[in-house]
């Protein structure tokens, strides 16, 4: 299937990014300087990004011609997926878990979060999607002062890797992985469900070089799988503007 990528300089090979903190500020939108260094990553390879929040946040982010921007877009890890504008087939993590072991699920959270003692809580502790549940301790309706405030105290006090392991002891038997990324949340979600489920959809595509771009590499971040995986050249990265120079470096832009 490499014959739609012809038009590529390198069309065996495909760059992929995570969007929070590496094509993006966290939560904040795209430059257009990083617009201009994809438009030209594209006459060299096929790009792609790959993001655990639904599409709609993705396009808040990207912006609204997200399809046209990039060649594979894959929102929840690629539980929702598009190829060249057209989408490609779901999956669901309700099927996968049933509504009896979401229900404790769910229960258990709320619980644990009403116990916490935090300096603030806003609203929107449990955001349910199409591959996954996300969870936030804060509450995703939080500005973004509270989120930079949120982050310093969650690194100091370990929140998020506390609510973790609880859950870990708690649902044993679930075959659930979880996931800390961003700055105020994590995600939980079926083994093999981690952004490696994206490669799935790029299988057939006669790609020789996977190159992936993440700024949550560290185990337990939610780069860290794909970014250890086999068939993938990872690149840590810490912010945007480094994701741009190691661009720039790799192919010449």
């Amino acid at each position: 299937m490499t014959s739609a990528w012809t038009d590529r300089e390198f069309p065996k090979t495909i760059c992929l990014f995570d969007v929070d903190g590496t094509l993006t500020p966290a939560r904040g939108v795209i430059t257009e300087n990083m617009k201009k260094t994809l438009e030209e990553l594209r006459k060299k390879c096929v790009v792609g990004f790959v993001g655990g929040s639904d599409f709609v946040k993705q396009q808040e982010q990207l912006g609204e011609n997200a399809v046209d921007m990039f060649d594979f877009c894959f929102s929840e890890n690629g539980l929702t997926a598009y190829r060249q504008g057209k989408r490609l087939a779901e999956d669901s993590f309700l099927l996968f878990l049933g509504e009896d072991r979401y229900t404790k699920l769910v229960n258990f959270c709320l619980r644990y979060i009403a116990d916490l003692e935090l300096p603030k809580k806003r609203g929107t502790f449990i955001e349910f999607r199409q591959g996954m549940v996300n969870i936030s301790p804060i509450g995703r309706a939080c500005s973004r002062d509270e989120r930079n405030e949120y982050e310093e105290f969650d690194l100091k006090h370990n929140i998020r890797k506390d609510f973790v392991e609880a859950l870990k002891r708690e649902f044993p038997d679930y075959g659930l992985k979880y996931s800390i990324g961003g700055q105020i949340s994590f995600d939980v979600f079926p083994i093999g469900w981690d952004k490696t489920y994206c490669l799935k959809h790029l299988e057939g595509e006669g790609f020789d070089t996977i190159h992936f771009f993440g700024d949550k590499t560290f185990e337990g971040g939610n780069d860290f799988e794909i970014y250890e995986h086999d068939e993938v050249t990872g690149h840590a990265v810490k912010n945007p503007l480094e994701t741009e120079a190691i661009l720039k470096s790799l192919f010449d832009l």
